[in-house]
C-alpha cells in the first residue's frame, strides 16, 4: 500500500512506494526518524522526497535485506538538479555505512528491550574533512557484504547550500552488488523558500568530545593497546567540524578565555586570545562558550569581592571585544547539588557572581522548584533564588509553572537527561526509539527552554574495552560494587565513536547525533515562526505532538508532516509580508 503525506504547501515531502527486490535481495528506503534493526523484514518504499530549507541537512536511509548473502554492495551517488540549472552537489552531501552492535542486555528501566543488532555509529564514506580517501581500518562501508537473513542499512545526509533557489531537485543513488541487477533509487528534494541561520537559536553545552578523547586514548595507550594520535589538533578541528555540521556548540581551547592577572590587581584576556575566540565562534557558529570556574582565582567569594569582580570584569570587556552579542558566556557551578553543602555553595558563589551583573552566566544543573526536605520555607537549606541565571533541570523535574516566574524574572531555562531518572521522559540510549533524540526540542520551545546540556562531552568509552564491537555504556559505581549487571545503560554519555576503527583519528557521529540535529533545525522552524509573530499557531501545532515531558506522539511520520507544516507557515507568512 502507498502512503503520501503532502504539506499545505502542495508540495509532495514523501512516498513510499513498493520495494524493489532482485532473487531475494529487497532494497528500501526510510526517511522518518527510526532505526531498523537486525532482525526487521523489508519494508516497502524505494522511492525518496524530502522537503528541507536552505542551510539544512536532510537524511534517508537505504536498507536492504536478503535471504542468500549477497557480497559487494556499494551505494554510489551524483548531483541533484534543480531550477535554473541550480545543483545540489554530491560534494556536499555525506554517504556513511550504518554499523550494529548486538545487545544482549537492555538499558536499566526499558521494558520494551529485545536483543538485537542496534545501528549506531556511522563509518563515512570519505574523510570528514579533507573528502579524501580513508586510511588503513578494521571497518569500511563500502564494498560491504550482506550477511543472509540480516538487515543493514546506509545513511544518506544531504545538504541545502544558503544559495539554492527554490524548487525540486532530483536525482538518482544507485545500489550495486556483484552479481546482481543494479538497483536506482530516485530522489527528490524539494527546497522552500527560507533559510536557517548559520548559528542555531537553541544553545547546547555537551562539552568537548575532543578533551575527553585525550584521557581515554592515553589510558590505551599506557595500557599498550594502540597509540595515541600523532597530531592532537588535527583531532580538535575534526571534532569541531563534526559538531558544527550537527549545529552543536564546538567547546573552544580554554586558553582562549584564560584572564591573566595584571600589575594593578585587575585581570585581562588578551587581544590575541579575543580574536582567536572570534575565528572560532565565527568559524563553528557558536553561541554559547563555558568559561572557567571562579575559583580558579578566587578562594573566598566573599572575602576576595573586589579580586572576584576584577576576574569578571575581564570577561565583559572580553565580551564587548569580541563582538557576538548572541554568544552566552557560562561557567558550570555545581553538578547536581544534592546535598546542604553543594546548597550552600551554590548560594555562596552564585550570588557573589550575580551581585555583578556579569556576561559570566551561572548555570546550575538544577530544577526552578525546591523537592520536600530539600529547600522551601520550612527547610533549612534555603533555596537558589538569586545565585543562578540558568537553571537546567533534568527533563523528569522540569514544572512549566515554575519555570515560567524564574523566566518573568529575566532568569533561562536549559535541560537535561541523564540515566533513566524519575517518570519516563525520552531517554537518550541506543535501545530507546530514535525519536527520543528529536522530540525534546519539540517539547522545550513549548515550554520557553532555550538550551539542552548532555554529559561526558559525548565520548564516554572508558567503561567498554572496544566501543566497536560492544556498545559503549554506563555503569554507576554502586552497580559495580554490587555486581549488577543489569543497571547498565546503552550509549549513556557516547553519541560519538573513536575514528581510529575507521581509518582515521577523530570522531564518527551516530544516527543519535543525527536525530539531535534534526531536532535543533525543528527548533529553528519554531524559533523563525516565534520571530513572525506567528508562536501560537505554532504553539497549536506543537502541543498536537507533545503535551508534557511524559506525553508525547510516538509515531516519527507525524513529526514529519507537522514540520512541512510549519515550512508552508514560514513561507506563506513571508510570502504575504508579516
Amino acid at each position: 500500500m502507498n502512503r503520501v503525506f503532502r504539506c499545505t504547501l502542495g508540495v509532495l515531502l514523501l512516498h513510499v512506494g513498493g520495494s524493489v527486490a532482485d532473487a531475494g535481495w529487497q532494497v528500501w528506503t526510510v526517511t522518518e526518524t527510526r532505526h531498523v534493526l537486525r532482525s526487521e523484514p523489508p519494508g516497502d518504499g524505494h522511492v525518496v522526497r524530502m522537503g528541507a530549507a536552505r542551510n539544512e541537512w536532510v537524511a534517508f536511509q537505504i536498507l536492504m535485506r536478503s535471504d542468500s548473502p549477497v557480497k559487494g554492495v556499494h551505494v554510489a551517488a551524483g548531483d541533484l538538479h534543480g531550477p535554473q540549472g541550480a545543483v545540489l552537489p554530491l560534494s556536499d552531501a555525506r554517504l556513511h555505512r550504518q554499523h550494529q552492535l548486538h545487545l544482549d542486555v537492555g538499558t536499566y528501566r526499558n521494558e520494551a528491550f529485545r536483543p538485537d543488532g542496534y545501528p549506531d555509529p556511522l563509518i563515512p564514506f570519505r574523510h570528514p574533512v579533507t573528502g579524501g580517501a580513508l586510511g588503513p581500518a578494521r571497518f569500511a562501508a563500502v564494498p560491504f557484504d550482506l550477511p543472509a537473513d540480516q538487515t543493514h542499512g546506509f545513511w544518506i545526509d544531504l545538504y541545502v547550500p544558503p544559495a539554492a533557489p527554490a524548487g525540486d531537485y532530483r536525482g538518482v543513488y544507485r545500489v550495486t552488488a556483484e552479481g546482481r541487477q543494479a538497483i536506482d533509487i530516485p530522489v527528490t528534494v524539494t527546497v522552500w523558500d527560507f533559510t536557517l541561520p548559520q548559528t542555531p537559536t537553541l544553545v547546547t553545552a555537551f562539552g568537548s568530545p575532543a578533551q575527553r578523547m585525550r584521557g581515554y586514548c592515553r589510558e590505551r595507550a599506557r595500557a599498550g593497546k594502540e597509540a595515541e594520535p600523532a597530531d592532537w589538533e588535527a583531532v580538535e578541528v575534526q571534532c569541531a567540524q563534526l559538531l558544527s555540521e550537527h549545529r552543536i556548540n564546538a567547546t573552544p581551547p580554554a586558553e582562549m578565555l584564560r584572564p591573566f592577572a595584571q600589575d594593578d590587581g585587575s585581570f585581562r584576556i588578551p587581544a590575541e586570545q579575543v580574536q582567536a575566540l572570534r575565528e572560532f565562534v565565527d568559524r563553528y557558529h557558536v553561541n554559547a562558550v563555558p568559561v572557567p570556574h571562579p575559583s580558579s582565582v578566587v578562594d573566598d567569594p566573599q572575602g576576595q569581592r573586589e579580586r572576584l569582580r576584577a576576574w569578571l570584569a575581564a570577561f565583559d570587556h572580553a565580551a564587548k571585544e569580541l563582538g557576538r552579542p548572541h554568544v552566552v558566556f557560562y561557567t558550570y557551578l555545581r553538578d547536581e547539588p544534592n546535598t546542604e553543602e553543594d546548597y550552600r555553595y551554590v548560594q555562596t558563589w552564585g550570588r557573589a557572581v550575580r551581585e555583578d551583573e556579569s556576561v559570566v552566566q551561572v548555570l546550575v544543573v538544577e530544577q526552578t522548584w525546591t523537592e520536600p526536605g530539600k529547600g522551601g520555607a520550612d527547610s533549612a537549606w534555603g533555596d537558589l533564588y538569586g545565585a543562578v541565571n540558568i537553571w537546567c533541570p533534568l527533563f523528569s523535574l522540569h514544572r512549566p509553572d515554575s519555570a515560567a516566574k524564574r523566566r518573568a524574572l529575566g532568569e533561562t531555562i536549559w535541560t537535561y537527561t541523564a540515566l533513566c531518572q524519575g517518570a519516563p521522559t525520552p531517554w537518550w540510549h541506543i535501545d530507546y526509539p530514535l525519536l527520543n533524540y528529536r522530540v525534546p526540542a519539540w517539547m522545550a520551545w513549548r515550554d520557553g527552554i532555550e538550551g539542552l546540556l548532555y554529559w561526558g562531552g559525548m565520548s564516554h568509552w572508558r567503561q567498554t574495552d572496544d566501543p566497536w564491537v560492544q556498545a559503549p555504556v554506563y555503569i554507576g559505581r554502586g552497580a559495580l560494587q554490587q555486581g549488577r549487571k543489569d543497571i547498565v545503560f546503552n550509549g549513556e554519555g557516547s553519541l560519538v565513536y573513536p575514528a581510529r576503527a575507521v581509518g582515521y583519528d577523530g570522531i564518527v557521529p551516530t544516527l543519535r547525533l543525527k536525530a539531535l540535529r534534526d531536532a535543533i533545525e525543528d527548533y529553528e522552524y519554531l524559533a523563525i515562526l516565534d520571530r513572525l509573530g506567528q508562536s501560537v499557531q505554532a504553539g497549536r501545532i506543537v502541543r498536537r505532538l507533545t503535551e508534557s515531558w511524559f506525553q508525547w506522539d510516538k509515531d516519527p511520520a507525524v513529526y514529519e508532516t507537522a514540520r512541512a507544516e510549519l515550512a508552508a507557515l514560514i513561507v506563506e507568512t513571508k510570502a504575504s509580508g508579516q
